[in-house]
């Protein structure tokens, strides 16, 4: 098997209950009616690492440093809309990042290291994507909050198929702290 065809595509993120997922479909339905195409709802969560092609033992490595992390829980309210022209992206944010939110990275970026892992070098900012091929920035930028209580990561894989990526959650672990 060639080496591409070997790497399996993944990420770590918190993934919303059917509450938080429910209020977050609504956004995404409500801002990309005119602009943009929303995300599907079985997609929509918060990326906290975003892996790319890991091999089996780059997997594992990782698995493993994930359940040795310790993280406390956290809520974090969106409450907030903002674009990225470059990649065309209409997004929910936090205004107010909960400094557990800012551990839980810190702590996963260091963990997944030694496995290979190399963080963004930007500063991690608290979003979920809502919208994707939108045109312009929203017109309002205060959104009635989402209140997201965080008791769990998880590891996704993204797999590519005719309708786009398809997210499937294939590790979850809980945050204590």
């Amino acid at each position: 098997m060639a080496e591409s065809q070997a790497k399996q595509r993944v990420f770590f993120a918190l993934w919303p209950d059917a509450e938080v997922r429910a209020a977050l479909d609504t956004l995404a339905r409500q801002h990309a009616r005119h602009n943009g195409h929303a995300v599907v709802a079985e997609n929509l969560h918060v990326t906290l690492a975003f892996v790319g092609g890991v091999t089996a033992e780059q997997r594992a490595c990782m698995e493993a440093a994930a359940a040795a992390l310790t993280a406390a829980p956290f809520a974090v309210t969106f409450d907030t809309l903002g674009f990225w022209l470059r990649p065309r992206i209409l997004w929910a944010g936090a205004r107010v990042m909960p400094p557990e939110l800012a551990d839980l990275v810190a702590a996963l970026n260091a963990a997944l290291a030694p496995c290979g892992y190399r963080p963004e070098t930007r500063p991690f900012q608290a979003h979920i994507t809502l919208a994707r091929k939108a045109r312009r920035s929203p017109p309002v930028r205060q959104i009635p909050p989402v209140v997201w209580r965080a008791d769990a990561f998880c590891l996704v894989e993204s797999v590519a198929s005719e309708q786009g990526s398809e997210y499937r959650v294939i590790g979850r672990w809980p945050l204590r702290g």
